[in-house]
Formats: structure tokens, C-alpha cells, sequence
């Protein structure tokens, strides 16, 4: 050791399901590491915030099957906490509720090896919260106790003193019991807990498969079986169930509970998916969309050189990628943005603007509306364009209304493909099942690409798609949504994804409105 870095070890927890409980100092270090050893119930969301060259260390625990025993996990923190690395030991929820993360700390102490434990939100308040169940309510519940499920009741020798918790507190709790539920809820009524107690199941809580089933105590068992309840899953029972009714986060708020699958590409979904966990939607996300470079050098060069001798009015850009893939190409030609100087930059849009805006210009036009009618329109009303040289960089198969509306007016366009959307490989598995289940209520698109590749990935059929709310950027993905059969019923008003979000907002808080009118009434 003499001589070498000294590592660290944060024991992190990742709070349950939601990625975004996460904590502040927990995604912080995260996004340090250099190591990161994890969880099963840890959010595998989180994993993409590691370094690209961390080494990523499953060590997940199933029911009577380890990635890693306990002992193996201690070992390998310790390895790389020697090897002046920096380790993240990444665990659902808190790492000292039942998260065995005391003998973690313990045994990289005795090991001589740093380390930081940051507490995590745990799932015994944030799961039950997520379904809409607080653990304490004033006049109804003034204390909760917190117990693992994982003793078997029936044993002389468990820790877990049923019959004392039976009466012990107002709501009771229990992790990691399923296994065991019928012994657990017997003991619970035979040590004077009534069996007619409000009781609750919450499956995978703050993901997009939660699953909520409630029932009396003496038949919370039964109802788990008939719904094919699995783990992880948590247990509540007390008069706390029966204010499910009214707190149902899907009560609250239009887009809460709202399982929404959001089509863009992986590197562009996080916006999206930032603002509907923002509203307590639960994002699933399938890129539908990978940008794969096709720009003829020889074009490019000769698009540049007209560039330098200004020979171009006007350059419109149609997306934040053409933006960046163009300006990245500008760089590697050893040319900076002074080209620009005697040309005009039109933006088809507010995320366009802003790619620009990022990277030190700023857009001459924006018009209001981002199709090609619009562009073309607002180009035209800003000067003359009848044998003005207009370059149009943008992907490969674009739609061909701005190009041909511009030409019809005179224009000169000299269309330079930089970029091919391309259907995203390899789907995830867990993703389609969800599709096939018909468990979407929300699609969204954001571009006529996103259309076209998902109905590919679906292979060509969307009926599973057809009980969900379909939300389109704009009527060009609408009219490519119809085409294809998916009738639209959003289209923002304002073609962004800020716009895509408050028009689906509005729709499903005027539709939920009215359909608490119709029960009402009825």
C-alpha cells in the first residue's frame, strides 16, 4: 500500500424504483466512479450516470439465487477500495434498512479502507407513497413500525416478535415478505391485530410495473395469489389503506401514474423523460432512433468553401443533431464559426435555436410553427429568396416540403445530408412485454421517425398500442402517425417537447375531469 492512491467506498442508497430519488450526493459520487458494485432492487436507470469506463459489478440477490454471496461482496469492495480506487457500492433503498449495509461498513473499516455512507430514501415510506399510501395521517395513524418478512413467523428463534408487532404500532409495514405472506398475516391476527385490518400489497413500487392490490388482512394472501403478486413487494396494514382512495397519485395530477413510452433516441430521451417524472409519469423508454453519420466528405468540403467565399443567404437547420453533427464536422475540417458571418441562420425550432445557442450562434429566424410550410413561409416573408443559394443540412430521407417549397419560390437549395435515423437495434425485451401486455397508456412522438421505426420494432403492428394515448410533436408526425394507422390524440401546438408535454397535460387533466363528472352524475 505504501506509495499508492488511496481509495474510497460509498455505500449509496438509490432509494426504490424511480431513478430520481436518488440523492444529490449519491448521484454525485455515482458519476465519479471508477467502480460500481450493484444492487438488483438498485434503479438500473442509474447505471448509465457511472462513467463510460467504469467497471460495472452486478452483484444482485434473487430469492435462493446470488450474483454474490455477502461475504464476496465485502471482498470485492475491499479489493478495489486497496486498489486506490473509487467505489460505489450501489443498493436500493437505504443502505441500514435491511440493506445489510452495516456489515459492509463494518468489514471495510476492520479492512483499514475509507468510506462514505449516503442514505437513501427507503422503500418502506417512498413505495407506499408511490401507490398513494402514507405511512402516518393526522387522526388516523401517529406512529409505524418497519420489519423484514424475510423470518419465517412460524420459527420459536425469529427476531421478529410478530405478536408484540401485531398491536405495537398504528401501521405496520413489512419488507421482503411475500414468501412467507399467509404465515405473516396469521401471526399478525393471532397476536390481536383484527382481520379485518385495511391491508395492502404494492409490487415494485415507483416503477412502471407498480402494482397495487388491497384487501382485509385475512384475505391480503389470497388476493396477492389470484393477482400473481411476485417480489419485490411491500406489505402495509392499518386504517392508512383506506386513504389510498383519495391520495391515488393518479387522482392527483394528469399525467401522475401515467405509464408513458417515450420513442426519441437514448441520447436525446432525457429531457422528456425529466419532465414527465417531474408530473409523476412513469417513463419507459425505447429509443426508436439511432443517428448514424452519412455526410459525403466532398459535399461537405464544397458546402463549406461556398460557406467561406459567401455564397450562401440563408442556412436552416432542422434538428438539434443536424446542429451538432454539422459543427462537430466544421471542427474536425479545422474551420470555426466565423464562416457563418455573412449568412443567415433560420432554427425550425426552440431545441434547434437552442443547439445553436450552445454552441456560440444564435438564430436569425425561428419560425413559429416547425413544419416545412411554416419554415418555408417565414423564410420567404424575411427577404427575398429568388436566386438566393439556401443551404439545407439535415438527415438523410427528410421530409421534402421545405426544399421543394423554397425552389418553388426561386431558391436555390443545395441539400446536404449529414446524418440517417435509423431504427434502433436490439430493443429491450422487458420493454415489449409491456407493449404486448397493452400496459402503455401514453405513446409519444416527436418526430415522423419515431412513427415509422417503432411500427418496424413492432413489426408492423400496433394494436397493442390501441387503448393508449397517442401525443405528436406536431401535425407532420400526426399525419405520419395516421398513414400508419395510429390515430393521434394530442398534436402540440407548440412543436417542441415543452409544448408535447403541456398539450398532453391538458388532455388527460380535461379527459380525467370529465370522466369525474360522468361518476358523479351517474
Amino acid at each position: 500500500m505504501k506509495g499508492q492512491a488511496l481509495g474510497h467506498v460509498w455505500i449509496i442508497g438509490a432509494g426504490p424504483g424511480d431513478p430520481s430519488w436518488i440523492t444529490a450526493a449519491g448521484l454525485a459520487a455515482l458519476r465519479r466512479a471508477e467502480v460500481v458494485v450493484y444492487d438488483r432492487l438498485a434503479p438500473p436507470e442509474l447505471l448509465s450516470d457511472a462513467p463510460d469506463d467504469a467497471l460495472l459489478i452486478n452483484a444482485g440477490k434473487e430469492p435462493n439465487r446470488h450474483a454474490m454471496s455477502q461475504d464476496e461482496i465485502n471482498t470485492c469492495l475491499i479489493e478495489h477500495g486497496n486498489a486506490g480506487l473509487r467505489v460505489v457500492r450501489l443498493k436500493g433503498g437505504d443502505p441500514y434498512v435491511f440493506g445489510r449495509g452495516g456489515e459492509e461498513v463494518i468489514a471495510l473499516s476492520e479492512a483499514g479502507v475509507p468510506c462514505t455512507v449516503v442514505p437513501g430514501i427507503t422503500s418502506a415510506i417512498a413505495g407506499l407513497a408511490a401507490a398513494g399510501i402514507p405511512v402516518t395521517h393526522r387522526g388516523v395513524a401517529v406512529s409505524f413500525s418497519v420489519v423484514t418478512g424475510h423470518e419465517d413467523p412460524t420459527k420459536p428463534a425469529a427476531q421478529a416478535n410478530w405478536h408484540r408487532l401485531a398491536t405495537a404500532t398504528d401501521t405496520l409495514v413489512v419488507l421482503m415478505g411475500v414468501g412467507r405472506l399467509e404465515s405473516i398475516t396469521q401471526a399478525l391476527i393471532a397476536g390481536g391485530r383484527a382481520a379485518t385490518s385495511p391491508a395492502a400489497l404494492i409490487q415494485e413500487a415507483g416503477t412502471p410495473n407498480q402494482r397495487l392490490v388491497s384487501a382485509p388482512l385475512s384475505d391480503i394472501a389470497a388476493a396477492a395469489r389470484e393477482h400473481q403478486l411476485r417480489p419485490p413487494a411491500l406489505l402495509v396494514v392499518g386504517d392508512v389503506v383506506d386513504l389510498q382512495r383519495s391520495l391515488d397519485p393518479e387522482r392527483l395530477g394528469p399525467l401522475a401514474g401515467q405509464r408513458v413510452l417515450v420513442t426519441r433516441s437514448r441520447q436525446q430521451a432525457s429531457t422528456l423523460v425529466d419532465m414527465l417524472r417531474s408530473e409523476g409519469a412513469l417513463p419507459i423508454v425505447l429509443p426508436t432512433i439511432e443517428t448514424h453519420q452519412r455526410t459525403d466528405p466532398v459535399a461537405f468540403i464544397n458546402a463549406v468553401n461556398k460557406l467561406k467565399e459567401s455564397r450562401f443567404t440563408w442556412i436552416a437547420f432542422t434538428s438539434a443533431t443536424a446542429v451538432d453533427t454539422f459543427l462537430d464536422l466544421l471542427g474536425e475540417s479545422d474551420t470555426d464559426t466565423r464562416v457563418f458571418a455573412n449568412s443567415r441562420l433560420c432554427a425550425v425550432g426552440n431545441a434547434t435555436a437552442h443547439a445553436l445557442h450552445v454552441r456560440g450562434l444564435i438564430a436569425d429566424l425561428v419560425p413559429e410553427n416547425a413544419t416545412g410550410e411554416s419554415v418555408a413561409a417565414a423564410m420567404i416573408a424575411a427577404g427575398d429568396v429568388n436566386n438566393q443559394e439556401i443551404l439545407l443540412p439535415r438527415a438523410e430521407g427528410a421530409h421534402p416540403d421545405l426544399p421543394t417549397l423554397l425552389t418553388q419560390a426561386g431558391a436555390l437549395v443545395e441539400e446536404l445530408t449529414l446524418y440517417l435515423s435509423a431504427p434502433a437495434a436490439d430493443p429491450t425485451a422487458d420493454v415489449l412485454t409491456t407493449i404486448s401486455r397493452g400496459n402503455i397508456d401514453v405513446v409519444t412522438f416527436t418526430s415522423s421517425s419515431t412513427v415509422k421505426n417503432l411500427r418496424e420494432i413492432l413489426n408492423g403492428d400496433f394494436s397493442d398500442l390501441k387503448s393508449a394515448t397517442i401525443a405528436c410533436i406536431g401535425p407532420t408526425t400526426a399525419s405520419t402517425a395516421e398513414q400508419l394507422g395510429l390515430e393521434p390524440d394530442v398534436v402540440a401546438t407548440d412543436h417542441s417537447v415543452t409544448g408535447l408535454v403541456g398539450s398532453l397535460r391538458a388532455y388527460l387533466w380535461e379527459r380525467r375531469t370529465d370522466a369525474n363528472r360522468t361518476e358523479a352524475t351517474s
